[in-house]
């Protein structure tokens, strides 16, 4: 019946903006996690050279794509270039970068030593951490605004019931509550990772 076809349409347009939504906040939580990842702990982190660009061939290359990078050990990372050329380009890009580390180039790779953090740089860099997650949790709130406020429109356009609101609105805070839930598990594993001595 045509009833039932708009009706389907209505709430597949609801649909659409939950999943919408979906992949807005899936994306706010790639950002922040890359975010983080850049914040220096007392560990190594290989994941802190993710973003470093390297003069490759006239092109800037991620660094990941040009070396090797691994964690020796708790405090050191090596950096082994697939090609030997590439070497002092790499270490210009890490002293260039703004991560603040000195690497040791012995002509075959790069090594990379964690300095330990003093208690006072400790806490600051869970307050970075801290202000990054709250960003992202204004960002997945936001987007749940924005997705009500064009149901509410889709609403008033297509005369949808109360019940099939009601429901979307359930679903849309649900959705928005497991994202919070993961952005405030990634600040709590942030700052045990930083504050772990």
């Amino acid at each position: 019946c045509k009833i039932c076809s708009r009706r389907t349409i209505k709430l597949n347009m609801l649909n659409q903006s939950i999943d919408s939504a979906k992949s807005k906040m899936e994306q706010t939580i790639s950002f922040v996690t890359s975010e983080i990842g850049k914040i220096r702990t007392g560990r190594a982190n290989t994941e802190m050279f993710n973003n470093i660009l390297v003069s490759y061939y006239d092109n800037d290359t991620p660094l990941n794509q040009v070396a090797n990078i691994a964690a020796i050990d708790a405090i050191t990372v090596s950096i082994q270039p697939f090609d030997k050329t590439v070497i002092d380009d790499i270490e210009r890009a890490i002293l260039e970068s703004d991560l603040g580390f000195n690497p040791s180039n012995n002509g075959n790779s790069i090594m990379i030593t964690f300095p330990p953090l003093s208690a006072e740089r400790r806490q600051e860099l869970v307050k970075v951490a801290s202000k990054i997650i709250e960003d992202g949790r204004i960002s997945v709130r936001n987007i749940r605004r924005e997705i009500i406020q064009s149901a509410k429109r889709i609403e008033d356009e297509q005369n949808i019931s109360e019940d099939n609101m009601k429901n979307f609105l359930e679903d849309i805070q649900e959705v928005t509550d497991s994202f919070i839930n993961r952005l405030n598990s990634l600040q709590k594993e942030k700052e045990v990772e930083i504050l772990d001595k």
